[in-house]
């Protein structure tokens, strides 16, 4: 795990809490990565960024879950996936994970659910799997 995610992952008290910037839930700390939020990690050296490895260009998120399905979304609907964005942003300016943020999050995510719901990747498998539906707020 790089140095920042666990500082990361001390300041926002995620060990405690058990769950990352979006509301998925997690067990252990190597299930965790850091995901850029402001510049993306393909940008950053064309900025002069380096990696963007950085404290206010990231979130903290599960990797087989929260992260993962965020790329997808980004690939199927950009608008939500910067709404998204826009919420961990802010979580990140606060400097602590607001549930106002992680209920938006989580509307967001549902709407997406309803809309692509049945939908299907290039290669055949659901675009939205079962585990990216198991989340904090889950009704």
């Amino acid at each position: 795990m790089r140095e920042i995610t666990k500082l990361m992952v001390k300041k926002y008290a995620l060990m405690k809490l058990k769950y990352d910037f979006m509301g998925y839930d997690f067990k252990k700390p190597e299930q965790l990565s850091f995901h850029h939020l402001v510049v993306a990690h393909r940008f950053c050296k064309k900025q002069g960024l380096g990696d963007g490895f950085y404290e206010w260009n990231g979130a903290i998120l599960v990797q087989k879950t929260s992260h993962d399905y965020l790329h997808s979304i980004e690939q199927y609907d950009y608008d939500m996936f910067s709404d998204i964005t826009s919420h961990m942003i802010d979580e990140n300016a606060k400097g602590y994970l607001d549930i106002e943020d992680i209920m938006a999050i989580d509307d967001i995510l549902t709407c997406f659910e309803r809309e692509y719901c049945g939908i299907r990747t290039k290669k055949g498998y659901p675009l939205i799997k079962e585990e990216y539906t198991r989340r904090l707020l889950k009704k």
